[in-house]
């Protein structure tokens, strides 16, 4: 991004707040904006993708209160691009190469020495004497998976993981030089980007071809990273997964990814996790569920039956007369760990058991039992309705 389309952008508009904002608003607006606008909430929406590329533009420029003076500065001196002659100026139309005035040109920058670019060098990654400075490198997003029991997933569990991903190579110190010298790429002079013009009066920045992003041409490229300054390094840490998650969840760890190059931030590391079953709990989303067998004449009398939990004591529920086949109660706070550290609830459903062999004891009450109900019919409703209309 050149100065001059730097100077033209009015970051306060992009964001929504005022030019006196506090940090705490701008914070406040950034961070509603880029939940609106993230690529990943918004798949295939190429000018979402472009509106979140101005967001987080304008917060790296608003949100860093150097940045931010630097920028007031500058705008105060320039009004829609154009230079703003101060008192004594005199009363005509003047026409100013912006290119001159932020090249170092002290003939055509109006006395202002080594250029405007002086004034403006640590928002454009340049000093007034013509040096360059690399930029630091966030550090790549890593995906791996974990299995976890059923019970881990509900408490939350420790685990180790083992990743390989991209950091610096050891052999030349991440400079991808053999002997530790690269050079500046003289395409991004440093900066790891290319201006990309898209109309509107802004530009947009990718990442340089010619150094693949780092700023940095190995002249003697490294045997071991074959000059890019990264190798694949393994390590293995200790991971904690929250209590509650469901399969296939995917947890987003900050900074427990790739190491970053030249002071830059490391990359996030993405987990999805696998959930294995259990023999006895299902569940229902924040719910646990289970089915207990009843006898025959608990169903029918009513009665109190123990039920197990998962990893703590069992609880007694009170089955009233005549509970049907398949009804389900609760247990609350028996369930799985919600975010907010609260449980859901243990749903029990009731599944009436028919005996396969029985004891002459048994079987003789059971038959006086029918004899006593021999004129009920539990299936003349269903005969009434099947007749219909």
């Amino acid at each position: 991004m050149s100065t001059k389309d730097f100077i033209e952008k009015d970051y306060y508009k992009v964001l929504g707040v005022p030019k006196d904002a506090t940090e705490a608003e701008i914070k406040k607006a950034y961070r509603k904006l880029a939940r609106e606008f993230h690529p990943d909430a918004n798949k295939g929406n190429a000018r979402a993708e472009e509106r979140f590329k101005e967001i987080s533009e304008a917060n790296d420029v608003l949100g860093d209160p150097k940045k931010r003076k630097e920028y007031d500065e500058a705008r105060a001196l320039f009004g829609n691009g154009g230079f703003r002659p101060g008192p004594g100026a005199g009363g005509g139309n003047f026409n100013f190469d912006l290119g001159d005035l932020f090249g170092g040109n002290p003939q055509s920058s109006g006395g202002f020495g080594g250029g405007i670019g002086d004034v403006f060098g640590g928002l454009f990654n340049r000093g007034g004497t013509g040096t360059t400075r690399t930029q630091p490198r966030r550090g790549q997003d890593i995906d791996t998976e974990v299995t976890l029991s059923f019970t881990e997933a509900i408490e939350g569990a420790t685990v180790p993981l083992r990743m390989s991903s991209q950091a610096p190579c050891k052999a030349c110190s991440g400079t991808g030089d053999k002997n530790g010298t690269p050079r500046v790429c003289p395409t991004c002079v440093g900066t790891g980007q290319v201006a990309r013009g898209s109309g509107g009066g802004f530009s947009l920045t990718d990442p340089c071809p010619d150094c693949k992003g780092r700023g940095l041409i190995a002249e003697h490229p490294c045997m071991e990273c074959k000059g890019s300054g990264r190798a694949k390094s393994s390590r293995t840490m200790q991971v904690r997964i929250p209590a509650g998650v469901t399969d296939g969840q995917r947890i987003r760890l900050r900074g427990k990814g790739a190491p970053g190059e030249r002071g830059g931030p490391a990359g996030d590391l993405y987990v999805v996790v696998h959930v294995g079953e259990h023999p006895v709990f299902g569940r229902r989303d924040d719910n646990l569920t289970v089915t207990v067998p009843v006898t025959f004449a608990e169903a029918a009398l009513g009665g109190e039956v123990r039920v197990p939990t998962l990893g703590g004591p069992a609880v007694t529920l009170k089955l009233p007369p005549g509970t049907p086949n398949g009804r389900t109660m609760r247990a609350r706070g028996k369930g799985a760990v919600r975010k907010d550290g609260t449980r859901g609830d243990l749903l029990v459903t009731v599944e009436v058991s028919v005996p396969k062999d029985l004891s002459g004891k048994a079987r003789d009450a059971l038959e006086a039992y029918r004899e006593a109900t021999a004129d009920e019919d539990p299936r003349a409703e269903l005969f009434e309705a099947a007749k219909g209309d």
